[in-house]
């Protein structure tokens, strides 16, 4: 009797710690999301032309449905269009009793005419870092800056504080012939945003971040590998994402019928320690590529 009364102590004693210890843990959800042109532009609509058209309902609908079922607590958004629509996707989000947000931030894009823009909605709250920041590059005969700027945004959870950078890097759409598929272009904008990450946040620090978004490129490209490692430093590792099927894909052109992993999230080494085992996914949702020729790409991490 004695015995098992012991025994009963030590088991209680073991279940305690191994469910007191996470106790106070605090998890977060973190989704990144290329809403596809949510703004007005010219497009094909129910196969008619339209000029100056908004983002069809039917694809307004498909965007909240992924995002319900995501349920992010922080969505980093892309290609959303002026702050209205941002208010719009909000509004309508929190209306139908969905993924109700809190905050929100936007961001307006740094070359002139530029329509696609950076965003971010959140249900904690957060600290917009909007201080000028000197993201220029040379560029053959000028000098360029990202078009769509960075968006930053501190958070603190817990005892941690740390940052999330919002990016979306130049499209293989190229404007010059000496720059195929605007490769260089894209580079050289990786290469100022992540100088600037690293030049505010130094490896050796130990930094908390994550750098998500729209890269634009393959996981073995100039762009991804600038974030990932300078020399023998390691700035930032990749979270590894895939969806029901075990797919990598997050972008496909219905033109050229051909699939691509454009989207990342990219932790600090502190930052992806706090990763959630098995949390890393792609929203491959019914009918989301009606809404948006990306998927949304999410994980969870405990504070």
């Amino acid at each position: 009797m004695v015995v098992g009364n012991h025994s009963a102590i030590v088991f209680g004693l073991i279940f305690y710690l191994l469910f007191s210890s996470n106790g106070g843990a605090e998890k977060i959800r973190v989704a990144s999301y290329n809403v596809e042109n949510y703004l007005v532009m010219d497009r094909m609509v129910s196969g008619r032309w339209q000029e100056d058209y908004p983002k069809p309902l039917k694809e307004r609908r498909i965007i909240r449905s992924v995002i319900n079922q995501t349920n992010p607590d922080i969505l980093a958004i892309q290609e959303m269009g002026e702050a209205v629509y941002l208010q719009e996707l909000w509004g309508d989000l929190n209306r139908t009793k969905g993924t109700e947000f809190k905050y929100s931030a936007w961001l307006t894009g740094q070359e002139e005419g530029e329509k696609r823009h950076l965003a971010l909605l959140s249900k904690i709250p957060f600290t917009q870092k909007d201080e000028p920041k000197d993201l220029s590059f040379k560029y053959f005969e000028g000098r360029r800056s990202p078009s769509r700027g960075l968006l930053e945004v501190e958070f603190k959870t817990g005892d941690t504080k740390w940052s999330l950078f919002n990016l979306h890097l130049k499209s293989k759409w190229t404007e010059r012939p000496d720059d195929p598929e605007a490769a260089i272009r894209r580079e050289r904008e990786a290469r100022a945003i992540r100088d600037y990450i690293r030049t505010k946040f130094p490896p050796y620090t130990d930094p908390h971040y994550l750098v998500l978004g729209d890269f634009n490129d393959h996981k073995n490209s100039a762009p991804l590998r600038r974030f990932l490692q300078v020399n023998n430093s390691s700035l930032t590792q990749m979270i590894q994402c895939s969806d029901q099927q075990g797919h990598f894909w997050t972008h496909y052109w219905d033109k050229q019928d051909s699939y691509a992993r454009f989207d990342y999230l990219l932790a600090s080494p502190q930052l992806f320690k706090k990763l959630v085992p098995d949390s890393a996914k792609i929203g491959g949702f019914h009918l989301c590529l009606l809404g948006s020729d990306h998927r949304i790409v999410f994980a969870d991490f405990n504070f």
